[in-house]
């Protein structure tokens, strides 16, 4: 039997599971199964907590679909607070290894329990060839995409994994599903492409909905919405500090200007133990 832990970001749901103390193997096909909303688990996909030998800890990510994903926003605030409530670490400053880098954490600790995390999610990418994204121009904020019946315009981001965002007029009735799995897999994309579809309210606020690659429409995405605070900077439709309200919830992010990092403020949740 193997312990998980149910955990969410902002209803960005993965298994966690501690793979220092625990062997997890066949980590791809666990994913899909523990992510069947009917017939496993259900989540966006399965989080294993591993030793580092250049981190506190190590963070492995596998999508809902078995494929593994280089960073994920919400997951990584989930991790801090699994190492933290769980005893395997004291510290409230916290490194995290991932595919996109090391992390460092702010665990913000209420009653013994993480509560919130301010993740530090390092610079963002801009240059096409590192996105990767088909294009010239850097930053990319013109690519066009054809998608049905509809062409969109994007600005393209990295956070350690790739962003595609596009302005849409009513996002809460935009059809996500129909327009977000043709973009994922556009040619344009080497690596497929996460695609948020926004609106701006104001110029602290901003509304967004996102497609994810490898495991569809999910209720937040913190790199997602970390790349769309730099999209709308680049874009000058809001200022380096702005609020992302998500289906799941509201993230705030900050683009310092003194260090060019990405700075992410949001809660982490458990939902439930088990085994399986």
């Amino acid at each position: 039997m193997k312990k998980f832990t149910k955990m969410h970001g902002l209803g960005n749901d993965y298994v966690y599971m501690d793979a220092i103390h625990q062997t997890i193997e066949n980590e791809s096909s666990l994913a899909q199964f523990v992510s069947n909303r009917h017939f496993g688990i259900g989540s966006d996909g399965l989080i294993l907590i591993c030793k580092s030998d250049i981190a506190d800890f190590k963070m492995r990510i596998f999508n809902s679909d078995g494929s593994e994903a280089e960073m994920c926003g919400n997951g990584i605030r989930c991790v801090g607070k699994f190492v933290y409530d769980k005893g395997l670490t004291d510290k409230t400053t916290v490194t995290i290894e991932t595919l996109a880098g090391i992390k460092t954490l702010l665990l913000n600790v209420v009653d013994g329990k993480v509560e919130t995390v301010r993740v530090d999610m390092g610079e963002p990418i801009l240059a096409p060839e590192k996105i990767p994204v088909m294009a010239i121009e850097e930053p990319v904020q013109n690519l066009k995409v054809k998608a049905s019946d509809k062409e969109f315009t994007f600005t393209c981001v990295s956070m350690g994994n790739p962003h595609a965002i596009t302005v849409v007029e009513d996002v809460s009735n935009f059809d996500v599903s129909k327009y977000g799995k043709i973009i994922e897999t556009a040619s344009v994309f080497p690596n497929k492409t996460n695609v948020e579809f926004i609106e701006i309210l104001d110029k602290e606020h901003i509304k967004m909905r996102v497609w994810e690659r490898g495991a569809g429409e999910t209720l937040a995405c913190g790199t997602g919405a970390c790349a769309t605070a730099v999209s709308c900077y680049l874009n000058q439709l809001t200022g380096r500090h702005t609020y992302v309200e998500l289906l799941g919830g509201t993230l705030e992010i900050e683009w310092n200007e003194e260090d060019n990092h990405i700075y992410m403020t949001g809660p982490a949740t458990t939902v439930f133990e088990g085994e399986i």
